[in-house]
C-alpha cells in the first residue's frame, strides 16, 4: 500500500471542519458570535442554568476555554452567572434578556446553516454519515 500523507479520511475531515468553522463564523460575525461561543449560546437557549462543567462535559471542550466563551459572553451582555447555594464551587450559567432576544435571529441562521451542511443528502445518508464519524471518534478515542 502505497502512503500517501494528504490523501486519508483525517485529512478530509480536518479540512471539512476547516471550512464548516470559517462559513460558520461569516455568518456569525454580523451577531458578534464566533462558532464556538455560538454553541455555548445553543446550549442555553436549548436549557439555560446548566453549570460552566457541564458546558465543558456537551462540548468536550476544556473548561479553562469555556470558561473564557463564557466571560467573553458575559462582557457583551448574553449571559449571567450565578454561583450555586449548594455548591460554592459551581457556577450555573443563564441568559440575559439580550442573550434571549439574540437567539430569535441565531437559531433561524444555525437552522439554515444545517441545511446548507446537509443539502442533498438524505435523511438516510445524514445517519450513514454521523454513524461513521462517531466510528472515527471511537477509534481515535481508543488509541
Amino acid at each position: 500500500m502505497e502512503y500517501e500523507p494528504l490523501d486519508n479520511i483525517g485529512v478530509l475531515i480536518h479540512t471539512v471542519d476547516l471550512e464548516i468553522t470559517s462559513y460558520v463564523n461569516s455568518q456569525l460575525a454580523a451577531f458578534q458570535l464566533t462558532s464556538e461561543q455560538n454553541l455555548i449560546m445553543a446550549l442555553l437557549w436549548k436549557h439555560e442554568g446548566i453549570s460552566q462543567n457541564e458546558i465543558a462535559t456537551k462540548l468536550k471542550k476544556d473548561k479553562a476555554g469555556v470558561t473564557r466563551m463564557i466571560f467573553t459572553l458575559e462582557k457583551k451582555g448574553y449571559i449571567r452567572r450565578e454561583t450555586c447555594p449548594n455548591d460554592k464551587r459551581s457556577v450555573k450559567v443563564y441568559l440575559t434578556e439580550d442573550g434571549r432576544k439574540l437567539g430569535n435571529d441565531v437559531i433561524p441562521n444555525n437552522k439554515s446553516i444545517i441545511q446548507l451542511i446537509s443539502k442533498g443528502m438524505t435523511k438516510e445518508e445524514i445517519l450513514e454519515l454521523r454513524r461513521l464519524l462517531m466510528k472515527v471518534r471511537e477509534n481515535v478515542g481508543r488509541s
